[in-house]
């Protein structure tokens, strides 16, 4: 059995984990919002037509940040769309998914869903086809006290109170052809600019996203990013960072070391960030809202064919279902690592999307709805993950890849709560065919104790759970781990993911 060692030191942490970062994303896309969070008439509806069996699950996961209402089809969307009585709100089609468009959940519905969910919502502002004025008009109605025009229309659709929006994403993937309104970085830096500008002298504390690259695939990728900066570094709080992963060709060994590319990723949109802060001469560090991200199976969907016919755009069609395997679950339980790796710099991000499309959650019509195989380590991830991430140096075995040359087949991340001395392990083995034992060395961490252990492994590493096998693959204890002194050992199965909580003895 081959062996991996873990040293983790505590006298200086990585960063702070910011709760944002166990966000997800709700976009009007396929079966997200319609016949997913909403379905009137459902048995498990409330009286806005949400359904409670989702809420549950959600609420289950452990999301703290809903980014809404897209994605690509904000470039084309009139927030006005959604507010007023239902039966007077203008159906649209919708250019980016090539779908009609109810609006019958809109900016109130969302966020009455939001407060059930408890989590805190994140909005996206259409810099795709609109600007500046829109963006403040969506402010002025969404967070302003009663006494203005559009606040105190809000109040007469049925909210008095603000709903208090922190957080605001200066539009979606602009450097994407795809994207309605694309735009070159000078062009979209500047609108970035003006438009955060405006809304800072209506409410200066807000948090302000500027949108970064689609992909680190893309051409201009790095180039974007300093472009945008140079025009809005003092404007904006964050980049955004959007990743998606799949196997190519049959490559699992590469598709099992997708979080390398991750962290490449995050290292290099950092590294030109503090670039531009360096010619600026700024004290301020501008952090990354990894605000759309997933295992997303894109090259399945390659050959549909587009509906283009004018009067067959349908409403809430079955669009991007994954069904995840248990190797989905490791690869993404290995980029949530990624994540609280870089808790220095990483503050937010979004997991896409949260109900159905390429979904921790899935639902049936009328039906149940159930867990996917990716639900499981967001949630004891999300539960467990407290406080601070630790350095920690992986010294492991490698497995060879075409994509990414040899890397190490064991990954992992510690993290401290400071307050309760609580810490949990989060491992994953990329070997295929070999388990691999681990120890992680604590030192400076003496006196703990097992608390739990998860680990998500199965014989076939294609397994999924279905509508009629909800819990074909859930987590199971992994009896093998043990501490002893200040060294915690535990074995890992092949293509394995797992979690450990720790806390004091006594």
């Amino acid at each position: 059995m081959t062996a991996a060692r873990i040293t983790v030191s505590t006298s200086a942490p990585v960063g702070a984990i910011d709760r944002r970062v166990f966000g997800s994303f709700v976009e009007h896309l396929g079966r997200c919002v319609y016949d997913g969070i909403y379905e009137p008439g459902h048995p498990a509806a409330d009286e806005q037509g949400f359904r409670e069996d989702v809420l549950a699950l959600v609420r289950e996961l452990g999301t703290t940040t809903i980014r809404y209402p897209g994605g690509n089809f904000v470039s084309g969307y009139r927030w006005e769309d959604g507010i007023g009585p239902k039966e007077q709100r203008p159906v649209r089609r919708d250019l980016a998914w090539h779908s009609t468009e109810t609006n019958e959940v809109g900016l109130h519905e969302f966020a009455h869903w939001a407060k059930k969910a408890e989590v805190e919502p994140m909005l996206a502002i259409n810099l795709g086809t609109r600007g500046e004025l829109e963006a403040l008009d969506l402010l002025e109605y969404s967070n302003l006290p009663t006494g203005s025009a559009l606040s105190d229309q809000r109040a007469a659709n049925g909210s008095p109170e603000p709903f208090a929006v922190k957080m605001w994403c200066l539009g979606n993937e602009m450097d994407g052809p795809w994207q309605l309104g694309h735009r070159d970085a000078t062009d979209y830096g500047k609108l970035a600019s003006r438009t955060a500008k405006g809304l800072r002298q209506m409410q200066a504390d807000l948090e302000l996203v500027a949108c970064g690259s689609s992909g680190s695939g893309m051409p201009t990728f790095g180039t974007w990013e300093r472009v945008v900066l140079e025009h809005t570094y003092d404007d904006v709080d964050f980049i955004s960072a959007h990743a998606y992963y799949q196997p190519i060709d049959g490559d699992v060994d590469s598709f099992l070391a997708s979080a390398v590319d991750m962290d490449r990723f995050i290292e290099v949109v950092a590294a030109t960030a503090d670039h531009v802060k360096a010619e600026k001469r700024s004290d301020k560090t501008i952090h990354i809202s990894f605000d759309e991200w997933n295992v997303w199976y894109q090259k399945r969907y390659e050959d549909e064919e587009r509906i283009t016919a004018l009067e067959e755009w349908p409403k809430a069609p079955r669009l991007l279902e994954d069904v995840y395997t248990v190797t989905d679950a490791v690869v993404f339980g290995s980029l949530m690592i990624s994540l609280l790796k870089h808790a220095d710099r990483v503050k937010a991000a979004s997991l896409a999307q949260l109900v159905n499309v390429i979904a921790p959650i899935m639902t049936e019509p009328g039906g149940p709805a159930w867990k996917q195989t990716t639900f499981h380590p967001f949630a004891i991830t999300s539960r467990l993950a407290r406080g601070e991430a630790l350095d920690a140096v992986v010294s492991a075995p490698t497995i060879a890849t075409a994509k990414f040359g040899d890397v190490p087949a064991v990954d992992g991340v510690v993290t401290r709560d400071p307050e309760t001395g609580a810490v949990a392990v989060f491992l994953v083995n990329r070997n295929r065919t070999e388990p691999i034992t681990v120890e992680v060395g604590l030192e400076g961490l003496a006196g703990l104790e097992i608390a739990e252990t998860h680990t998500i492994a199965d014989e076939d590493p294609d397994a999924v759970n279905t509508k009629d096998d909800p819990d074909r693959v859930t987590p199971a204890p992994n009896d093998s781990a043990s501490v002893d002194g200040s060294t915690l050992t535990v074995t890992l199965p092949p293509v394995s993911w797992t979690a450990i909580g720790l806390g004091s003895r006594g």
